[in-house]
């Protein structure tokens, strides 16, 4: 027996946190029975799943790319204000596939896809500690007083982020430039914090997501993930059953 919301999220319908947003507005049947609950449980070998009436099977094979998300993009794929989002970028995208995580509109960088909806939830998951690395300029000269807040954590909306780790590369009157670790995922998370300890973010760039890291790829291009990169991608989601998948 299977989680329901575990299931849809391998099946690519959506990872599990979106799961049960459709499971809770009764868009999911199990047998021709709609399903309320979210914590219910079903047999992949004999029952029938539906969302919205379709049927739902398991892909065999996942997807696994990596985007460099251009600033002035949405992390969504689809926009009822017709604003840019990533599927401009990759028109092509097939069915099922969906982005990892945030990434501001107005930040730039690394962005995973796939359609392996157990991997996707447990990389955007706190208890993971998954690690997301940036490269941020502020607006005026951060000193060392202000980069140990940044790593010891600050209070954001009434709450204390986690520690981070913070290297400051360049500081200047007119701007710095630092490299800020980070493993939560909150909204607006880095900007946040620089702005809590009053350098607010001019740009932001994440550099690294689970040990991924963007190389040579240019703003607005995506790649399959290698064999290695999608293992170690499971390795840093702590999945330690290595199933098939797809890097075409």
């Amino acid at each position: 027996m299977i989680r329901l919301n575990r299931f849809l999220a391998q099946a690519g319908v959506a990872s599990r946190r979106k799961a049960d947003g459709l499971i809770a507005d009764g868009r999911v049947a199990v047998n021709g029975d709609v399903v309320e609950d979210l914590g219910t449980k079903i047999d992949e070998s004999s029952d029938r799943v539906t969302v919205d009436g379709r049927p739902v099977r398991v892909r065999g094979r996942a997807v696994y790319w990596m985007l460099h998300k251009p600033a002035g993009y949405l992390v969504t794929l689809d926009d009822p204000f017709e604003r840019r989002t990533i599927r401009d970028l990759i028109p092509d995208l097939p069915g099922g596939v969906f982005p990892v995580g945030r990434l501001d509109r107005d930040s730039e960088g690394l962005l995973i896809l796939t359609s392996d909806g157990e991997l996707a939830y447990r990389l955007t998951h706190p208890r993971y500690e998954v690690a997301k690395r940036y490269v941020v300029h502020v607006r005026g000269e951060m000193d060392e007083t202000a980069a140990g807040r940044l790593r010891a954590g600050v209070f954001v909306e009434g709450r204390k982020t986690a520690p981070a780790k913070v290297e400051v590369f360049e500081r200047s009157a007119r701007g710095s430039v630092l490299q800020i670790e980070i493993h939560e995922g909150r909204k607006h998370e880095v900007r946040n914090m620089c702005e809590a300890v009053g350098h607010p973010v001019v740009s932001l760039k994440r550099v690294m997501f689970a040990g991924l890291s963007l190389s040579h790829l240019p703003a607005g291009d995506h790649r399959s993930l290698t064999g290695a990169e999608i293992l170690r991608l499971k390795k840093a989601a702590k999945i330690g059953k290595i199933g098939r998948h797809n890097t075409a």
